[in-house]
């Protein structure tokens, strides 16, 4: 696929390192200005694009899709709108949907962030406590094309407490990026 498509980059881990790590890999080895991230199970609507991109005017990094009329289960709506509402209140942030992984983000934006697993559920609040402006926007959700998901209210109950927990502690500690503000040139003296 990728000799006759140029432009189109095939990357793979070794071993299955997660969501988080696949999406900091494609981050390092993305040569645009903007990097797209999207699930592989066809929910998102690739026709969407443009309204992210539309999004990511002057002095926005990010684009986050807001998944309007949810195509899954009660259960895991409920669980979602718990979630997002909890989230929300340790890490002191306001997305609407973290669990919608449907983005367009400026690739300058990406190189400071820190990359530990589960950093794809929190990366609009981390680009925000960066200083970055995050707007979010309704995007299509469809109902799931193949396979199941991965995520579940049994294995990520636990794990989602810490790491709201960790994003609370980061938001107060971290250096926000845009620190440079002259490069060093060593052609002058």
């Amino acid at each position: 696929m990728g000799r006759s498509r140029p432009w189109l980059r095939l990357l793979r881990h070794r071993v299955n390192s997660g969501e988080s790590a696949a999406q900091a890999t494609g981050f390092h080895h993305a040569r645009g200005e903007v990097v797209i991230t999207m699930d592989a199970d066809l929910q998102h609507d690739p026709r969407d694009i443009p309204r992210l991109l539309d999004v990511l005017g002057e002095g926005v990094a990010a684009a986050c899709g807001v998944r309007g009329k949810r195509e899954d289960g009660w259960v895991r709506r409920l669980s979602s709108r718990v979630a997002n509402g909890f989230r929300n209140l340790v890490t002191g942030d306001r997305i609407s949907d973290a669990g919608c992984t449907f983005r367009a983000i400026r690739r300058e934006a990406l190189r400071e962030i820190p990359v530990f697993n589960g950093m794809h559920r929190f990366l609009p609040s981390i680009l925000r406590f960066q200083g970055f402006l995050v707007l979010e926007l309704p995007v299509a959700h469809r109902p799931r094309f193949k396979g199941q998901s991965k995520y579940g209210i049994g294995n990520r109950v636990w794990r989602g407490i810490v790491d709201c927990l960790a994003m609370r502690w980061y938001r107060r500690r971290c250096v926000p990026g845009r620190r440079c503000v002259a490069e060093w040139d060593e052609g002058r003296s």
